[in-house]
């Protein structure tokens, strides 16, 4: 295990790797081409947050990727960027969006931010008509006339992003073309437009108000009646209330927006819509339908379609897909962060009465009874549609259980439910104009390893499937987590990207092949004050000719470490998932005085794939 760790956490960047070699889109490290400004309009302005963006080695995830339709060479990627948190500004606590723009198909990269973001004062800042103080969960697509938007969900106000107020807000921003709608196609996208704020949250605390989330975004590319429409859908929720997916569009290029509206109807708890606009115009959301026992509603890929343009849509949502979860979760030792013995690592304590679910499991008021170190995984519902294929298809991917694989795991970690786990697999179903065509297909059944966070692409007759795969991870098994061995400890290199492709027509997919070229595991505690880990909740891929390119979260350049805080000497059997850091009793471990020192390094990586 000493071995695989040291390879987790010393591997050098990959900044300039050829073709057929992991790359690096995030360079926030000393020695690399660091952070530059994205506006388009003043080549030499740089800030402090770019300065400190540029060797922070801060974190990065939730990545977004998208081909230009006019310039399969330029690519532009996205992610959660954490790298303004250390920038020397009053506005500290920043995480924003990423602008990464490739002009070689995804060999090299440069970094940047969308504009907008606190301590921002180039140009087109005054063009950025947000109010935030941090941006995320980053959606990405193209038009047919070189503009690319880049969508995102906002927390908090610029001017006080110290407080517990959650906003909210959804916003979307255009680059353009500077030369226009015939510029040189190596300029697509290189000129920020705007920023337009489409939907406001609400000023309440920890999530008690309207809160807007898990954004998706895609265009007309048609050519047809409604080329160039935006279309944009969300998540809402409101306190303790029923949520809702909303819809929204723009038929200026983003820069005025429908009143957003709910399309969702009476289902009490869905999450993760995605949209698909097929050759014909119609425009397809899908989501997940969660399972809810109090409304007597299952699992399920639900989905809903309009055929002018998405100003409405037919009928109640449509049921494509049932199936049961493979949704990670265990109970907390204590609401307050008391640990309790969990039999295996010798945390001591009692639990608190408010003690419950939790979807991610680490240290100190972050353990879990099972004792295991985890990262929130979740079943997912992705969609898409090549606007050239004639058959009208939308091409469905999510990832559940297999059915049969149900066991009980012995402590309260479960996937299925707290105590029972299982295998999770990717499965795909397609529904063809209009009409679904029922429950999906494992594409890749396999023996061992979860299979989660998929995606789908689709261009040229040829459908391009990835996910996350844990079937290399020594310590695999259906009854804990991906990266935990037996005992409770780090289990090595556990998670890789896999990908397949075929012909549009073709009856089934081939086996899977490795994109990645190094593994890596997501379960390294970088979160809450290093003492829970976060790898975002979805991976991207998109088509390149008649190939893809697929990114994900990496933690390869993470540096291990010894956590000195109190919660941590009782244990007897050390984790492997703590991060380098310095602390010392004189403050009573409160500061890490080596944030930049590579223990928070999260990366996104990318590669070419079948």
């Amino acid at each position: 295990m000493a071995a695989g760790l040291a390879l987790l956490a010393g591997a050098a960047s990959a900044t300039t790797a050829g073709a057929g070699a992991d790359t690096r889109l995030t360079n926030d490290d000393p020695g690399s081409n660091g952070y530059t400004y994205s506006g388009g309009d003043s080549p030499t302005y740089t800030d402090e947050v770019l300065t400190a963006c540029s060797t922070d080695r801060e974190r990065q995830n939730e990545p977004a990727v998208e081909a230009d339709p006019r310039n399969s060479s330029l690519l532009l990627g996205s992610s959660n960027d954490y790298c303004p948190v250390l920038a020397p500004s009053p506005q500290n606590q920043n995480i924003w969006l990423g602008y990464y723009r490739s002009q070689n198909g995804g060999s090299t990269w440069q970094s940047s931010l969308v504009p907008g973001y606190p301590g921002d004062t180039s140009p087109a800042s005054t063009r950025a008509q947000v109010n935030a103080a941090s941006s995320g969960d980053p959606v990405i697509a193209w038009d047919t006339h070189g503009n690319a938007y880049f969508g995102s969900e906002a927390s908090g106000v610029a001017a006080d992003n110290l407080s517990k107020k959650t906003n909210g807000d959804i916003w979307v921003g255009r680059y353009k073309n500077p030369g226009g709608d015939n510029g040189n196609p190596a300029r697509d996208a290189s000129y920020f437009a705007y920023s337009r704020t489409i939907a406001n949250g609400s000023q309440a605390p920890n999530l008690l108000g309207k809160f807007n989330d898990k954004t998706s975004i895609e265009v007309d590319r048609t050519g047809g009646a409604c080329d160039g429409v935006v279309y944009f859908a969300y998540a809402r929720f409101t306190g303790n209330g029923t949520p809702g997916i909303f819809f929204t569009r723009s038929t200026d290029r983003g820069n005025t927006w429908s009143n957003p509206h709910v399309i969702s109807n009476t289902l009490k708890d869905v999450q993760f819509p995605d949209i698909a606009v097929t050759h014909d115009g119609t425009v397809t959301v899908t989501w997940r339908q969660i399972e809810s026992k109090r409304a007597g509603e299952t699992d399920a890929v639900v989905y809903k379609v309009s055929k002018d343009c998405g100003q409405t849509f037919l009928n109640q949502p449509l049921t494509l897909a049932n199936f049961v979860h493979y949704d990670l979760q265990d109970v907390l030792g204590g609401s307050s962060g008391t640990p309790i013995d969990s039999g295996v690592r010798g945390e001591t304590g009692t639990p608190d009465a408010g003690s419950g679910s939790a979807r991610d499991c680490g240290d100190g008021r972050d353990a879990c009874l099972s004792g295991y170190t985890f990262f929130r995984q979740d079943s997912q519902v992705r969609s898409t549609a090549d606007e050239n294929d004639l058959s009208n298809t939308v091409f469905v991917v999510y990832n559940a259980t297999k059915p049969g694989t149900e066991t009980s795991t012995g402590t309260t970690y479960g996937t299925v439910a707290s105590g029972t786990g299982s295998q999770s697999a990717t499965y795909f179903t397609t529904i063809k104009n209009g009409v679904g065509q029922g429950d999906g297909t494992i594409v890749d059944d396999q023996p061992r390893g979860h299979q989660f966070f998929p995606d789908v692409a689709a261009k040229h007759g040829v459908l391009h499937l990835i996910w996350w795969d844990s079937r290399k991870d020594a310590g695999y098994s259906r009854i804990r987590p991906p990266g935990n061995f037996a005992d409770r400890s780090n289990s090595g290199d556990a998670l890789n990207v896999y990908a397949t492709a075929k012909p549009y027509g073709a009856a089934s997919f081939p086996s899977a092949t490795r994109v990645s070229t190094q593994g890596t595991n997501g379960n390294w505690e970088q979160f809450d004050g290093r003492r829970v880990p976060f790898g975002g909740d979805y991976l991207w891929v998109t088509a390149v000719d008649q190939n893809a390119y697929v990114v994900w979260t990496d933690w390869r350049n993470t540096v291990a470490g010894a956590d000195p805080r109190p919660f941590e000497t009782s244990e007897t059997v050390p984790d492997g998932f703590d991060v380098h850091q310095c602390r010392t009793a004189a403050d009573n471990y409160a500061s890490d005085t080596c944030q930049n020192a590579g223990g928070k390094d999260q990366n996104i990586y990318g590669n070419s794939a079948p």
